[in-house]
């Protein structure tokens, strides 16, 4: 089980994107195992199904907790504000929420003292300033 979702052993996960164009893909056929039938078509495709399982364990360990912020930081062993960053990175690419900018992200330039605090305060970790900081 991953994140609290059964996982078939013998399944491999379907890509989400076309390896050739980068297009999302659709589901156009679906099978039976139990009696071979086979339907062909264009079906509506699940958001949830493409997690890969480090998100399908932080958005299962989230419902577990029931919203539980400081149960899933401990779960995935970060801080806090990783804990919150991971979920909403989750969000967006789940389509349920939209990338907030700053000011400066906006103008393409970064706070450098503004990182820096953040990073003394907690907000982020190592990692995100490093990249912010680029």
């Amino acid at each position: 089980m991953i994140g609290g979702f059964p996982q078939p052993q013998h399944l491999h996960q379907p890509p989400s994107d076309c390896p050739v164009c980068g297009v999302k893909l659709h589901v156009t056929r679906l099978g039976c195992e139990s009696c071979g039938t086979e339907l062909s078509g264009r079906f509506a495709s699940c958001p949830y199904c493409s997690l890969t399982p480090q998100d399908q364990k932080i958005l299962g360990t989230f419902l577990v907790s029931r919203g539980n912020m400081r149960e899933l930081a401990r779960e995935l062993g970060v801080s806090y504000p990783t804990a919150r960053q991971r979920f909403t990175e989750l969000l967006e690419r789940l389509g349920l929420e939209t990338p907030a900018e700053t000011g400066a992200e906006r103008a393409g330039s970064v706070d450098r003292e503004d990182v820096l605090r953040r990073l003394a305060a907690g907000e982020l970790d190592l990692d995100e300033a490093t990249t912010l900081l680029g």
